[in-house]
């Protein structure tokens, strides 16, 4: 074996391992291969939307090997695109044993410094005349001699550094680092769904959930200025832009729905403390009409039991009454303010969210928490609410960011 110390200061990693999320693997056979196909095209789009070259794909199940120059550029985007469980920059040589070592020493050579501990792991896929603890002993033992005057040891269970080597019938790759993805499930996957985005730190978690499970969002948002101020219009849309940023190769088109003379009507001309059950009644309305404008498949919401007045279990049967065509998914309904703080935070949406801007001036003192049925609905047949629908559809703009 041949001496490799000081082979070079940077690692030369020439492809890069993409791991499809876990539940994709236990989909039936025809899914799973749709769902893999589906994530590979995925790929394609954010790779020429970054403009990063490669050289060639290599679909396996279950795996995505990327031949390419830019492996870490790559490794590091595409743990932004759904469906992708993990990647890892590495060194792609042949299965024959001594060129595994000879490429693992290499790597070693580049990462480990002196006094490190490290292991070996090696995950195999194929019939090789060697089993995957021949290849960990092996690459160890030749590791501590080549690189010997490092006073390296060998730490199975909790190791500083921990060279992998992946064997794929006649190819393995050795690599280091693996920095994981989101997960969840092929952007397209599921039918789109439309949003309410208020642009504040629910909304946009909620929509950034929907789509981790594969749905592509059409935003929509309700500009109620001036019962705000004009720079809430601004931040939606920059939440918006964010969002859109985990949805490359779709759709980018926001609605912008005027609201202000919605809510100056139930302000002005039904009981005070019912304005906002009407107002977010008004808004499932119109949404459904959205949706079935854009063909999509339901409405998603920020919604969150007990977050708000208007949130209340027995406030949400009652904006659930009025969506007959559609159904209202809800998923931060169990989650707490801090884990969606958290999750914010994670999406890079928390910053754009919690940008100032003036509350609502229409919220009443003392909303309903409690809000009768019956008493909703007598209140809406004082109004010509089909014609307000109409209206705002009508009015509604769409702006593409």
């Amino acid at each position: 074996m041949r001496s490799v110390v000081g082979w070079s200061n940077q690692v030369r990693y020439d492809s890069v391992i993409v791991r499809f999320g876990g539940e994709m693997g236990i989909k039936g056979e025809w899914t799973r291969r749709a769902y893999e196909k589906l994530l590979l095209k995925n790929i394609k789009k954010a790779l020429k939307h970054h403009g990063i070259p490669y050289e060639k794909f290599i679909h396996k199940r279950g795996r995505i090997y990327i031949k390419t120059k830019n492996a870490q550029e790559i490794a590091s985007k595409l743990t932004r695109v759904f469906g992708v469980s993990s990647a890892s920059p590495a060194i792609e040589t042949t299965s024959d044993m001594n060129e595994i070592v000879q490429r693992a020493i290499e790597l070693a050579d580049t990462i480990l410094k002196d006094g490190s501990s490290f292991a070996i792991r090696c995950h195999r896929v194929g019939k090789h005349q060697y089993s995957s603890m021949d290849v960990c002993k092996e690459v160890g033992k030749q590791i501590l001699e080549q690189l010997k005057n490092r006073n390296l040891q060998v730490h199975l269970k909790n190791p500083q550094f921990t060279v992998n080597v992946e064997v794929r019938d006649k190819y393995a790759y050795i690599f280091a680092e693996t920095l994981h993805g989101v997960d969840g499930f092929p952007l397209g996957s599921q039918p789109k769904v439309i949003c309410l985005l208020s642009g504040g730190i629910d909304s946009a978690v909620a929509c950034w959930l929907a789509m981790k499970r594969g749905c592509p969002i059409i935003p929509m948002y309700f500009d109620i200025a001036p019962f705000t101020d004009e720079s809430a219009t601004a931040k939606a849309l920059d939440v918006a832009r964010k969002l859109f940023e985990w949805s490359i190769g779709f759709s980018r088109k926001v609605y912008i729905v005027p609201h202000c003379r919605n809510l100056e009507t139930f302000v002005t001309e039904s009981p005070r403390k019912l304005t906002c059950i009407l107002c977010k009644r008004m808004m499932y309305r119109v949404a459904e009409r959205i949706a079935e404008t854009e063909r999509a498949e339901g409405i998603i919401t920020g919604e969150a039991i007990g977050e708000q007045a208007s949130q209340t279990l027995h406030n949400l049967r009652v904006l659930n009454e009025i969506a007959t065509k559609y159904p209202v998914h809800r998923p931060l309904l169990g989650f707490n303010k801090l884990e969606t703080e958290e999750l914010a935070k994670k999406i890079s949406t928390f910053k754009i969210s919690t940008r100032k801007t003036e509350g609502c001036s229409a919220a009443p003192i003392k909303p309903a928490t409690k809000a009768r049925l019956e008493i909703v609905k007598r209140a809406e047949q004082q109004l010509d609410i089909e014609e307000m629908v109409e209206e705002s559809v009508r009015e509604a703009k769409t702006v593409t960011i």
